[in-house]
């Protein structure tokens, strides 16, 4: 047996002994994922019975060029996790899966994945400091043809005061004849002294999808990190983002737009300040509808000797239509005095007098309602990221407003008892 094999079905021994994650999970008991089986599947018949449509098409990871933005000196390696020296170079120097709450979906990974890119973003030759142009990356990932269920991998690596943006996109169409996947995907990425990303998330899975995307971003000294996440709903739906913040001044901010309607999402986003003067902001709004359940877990940790570190944690639900189930978990631990902290939590409505306005220049309710939803979560990416090209690039493509477009035909008609 190779080393890959015997990798992977360790893996899936060692998940087998620790058992999948408990219903009364306190990371997870307001939405239990799905059980382990559903994380294990392997290749799937391509078509269903009875069903003649054609089979899911995707291609795993794919890099595209933003525009004529700057690419930069970027090392793009595909690699086969079933192969034992791909394997090995494609979790080099990633932690072991461990034992804390979402170490299951780690574990199952390890145990299922079978493909995987690593980015490595470096300098500009013979340019420092200032000098260095932003380096724009695309990636879009659709699930592979053969798969059930899967598990993609990315490892990104920024080099020392290299600064990088990066839109990541996962969106495919409704899953046809009532066929769902079930996507593990895990992203690790790791910032040098002074590196700055700024990362734009976008998951629009089908209805029937079960998926659990994990982000495990690591921060050296003065590294600054920025995610704007917007997500929709499906059969089941994990946001997780870990934020370590390992060097001084460190800064990292996560913002979040979710939309559900009928269906179930949970965006979570854990953070250590390890060291002093790091600063961290988490800001989410949840819009949903019908019998949607929302959850948004905000959880910050301030270790001992973490001098001056800022905390500020933001959290909006509205419930749109129905009677949706909206949960919102600010929580600090602080293990530190000398520290600036804040949280919140609150529930409303869209704003009426907005509404009120709008209507008053001939637009009718449906149109009314995505122009300010389109308002607000502009107002939340541009709070996270300060890049106005970015921003421009993201607004100019129109996918927001088919998105938030979509979300409210599909919370009229979702049931709302």
């Amino acid at each position: 047996m190779d080393t890959a094999r015997a990798d992977a079905l360790a893996a899936r021994e060692h998940l087998h002994q620790q058992g999948w994650i408990a219903p009364r999970n306190e990371s997870f008991r307001h939405l239990p994922p799905p059980g382990m089986e559903r994380w294990l599947q392997g290749p799937a018949d391509v078509t269903a019975p009875g069903c003649d449509a054609p089979p899911l098409a995707g291609a795993g990871w794919t890099l595209h060029p933003v525009g004529n933005a700057q690419q930069g000196s970027v090392q793009a390696r595909w690699l086969d996790a079933q192969d034992p020296a791909q394997r090995a170079e494609l979790f080099a120097g990633l932690p072991l899966p461990g034992d804390g709450d979402a170490a299951p979906f780690a574990w199952a990974h390890r145990a299922l994945c079978r493909q995987g890119l690593r980015l490595r973003v470096q300098a500009t030759p013979g340019k420092t400091g200032p000098d260095q142009s932003t380096v724009w990356l695309q990636l879009r990932h659709q699930p592979r043809a053969e798969a059930e269920a899967e598990a993609p991998l990315l490892v990104l690596e920024v080099d020392d005061g290299v600064r990088c943006v990066l839109i990541e996109t996962h969106e495919r169409e409704a899953a046809q004849c009532g066929r769902g996947v079930a996507q593990n995907l895990h992203v690790h990425i790791r910032l040098g002294t002074g590196a700055t990303l700024q990362h734009l998330r976008m998951a629009a899975p089908g209805p029937q999808d079960h998926m659990a995307h994990h982000v495990h971003a690591r921060l050296a000294p003065h590294a600054h990190y920025e995610q704007a996440l917007i997500a929709t709903g499906s059969l089941y739906h994990l946001q997780r983002t870990t934020l370590d913040l390992h060097g001084h001044h460190a800064a990292a901010h996560a913002a979040g737009l979710l939309l559900a309607a009928g269906t179930a999402l949970e965006q979570q986003v854990h953070t250590v300040h390890h060291t002093a003067h790091t600063i961290s902001q988490v800001e989410t709004l949840a819009l949903a509808s019908g019998s949607a359940r929302v959850v948004v877990n905000a959880h910050t940790r301030i270790a001992p000797g973490a001098d001056e570190a800022a905390v500020r944690q933001r959290l909006t639900g509205i419930p749109l239509a129905g009677q949706p189930r909206l949960v919102l978990r600010p929580h600090l631990e602080i293990l530190h005095d000398k520290v600036q902290a804040a949280h919140g939590a609150t529930w409303g409505a869209l704003p009426e007098d907005a509404l009120f306005y709008a209507r008053q220049r001939g637009l009718d309710d449906t149109s009314a309602r995505a122009l300010i939803v389109q308002g607000m979560a502009h107002a939340l990416v541009a709070r996270c990221i300060d890049h106005p090209e970015l921003l421009a690039t993201w607004q100019d493509s129109g996918w927001l407003a088919a998105t938030i477009a979509r979300h409210l035909a599909a919370s009229q008609e979702v049931p709302h008892g």
